[in-house]
């Protein structure tokens, strides 16, 4: 996972590892929160299965964060479970 800060906003490149099995279950999205409020940020909408492409990474850009946060939480979900598996703390200060 990499977060740069550019004059657009935050990009953040994600990686994830789910065992996607298809269009009937697969990682469909990622989003970005305060690690504080859990206001969403960005997100990114997977389209399609990555069955065999694991792990694989998504980038989403533009994503604006304002100046006083300092922290936000990578989450990630599936089309079936929803959210789950392993959440990453992101320092951005």
């Amino acid at each position: 996972m990499k977060a740069i800060k550019n004059p657009e906003g935050w990009r953040f490149d994600v990686s994830l590892l789910h065992e996607d099995t298809g269009w009937n279950h697969y990682a469909n999205l990622w989003i970005v929160v305060d690690a504080d409020t859990e206001e969403e940020y960005g997100r990114r909408i997977l389209a399609h299965p990555h069955v065999n492409e694991q792990p694989f990474t998504r980038s989403q850009s533009g994503i604006g964060i304002p100046e006083s946060v300092e922290a936000v939480i990578v989450k990630a979900a599936c089309n079936i479970h929803g959210f789950g598996g392993t959440e990453l703390l992101v320092e951005l200060k």
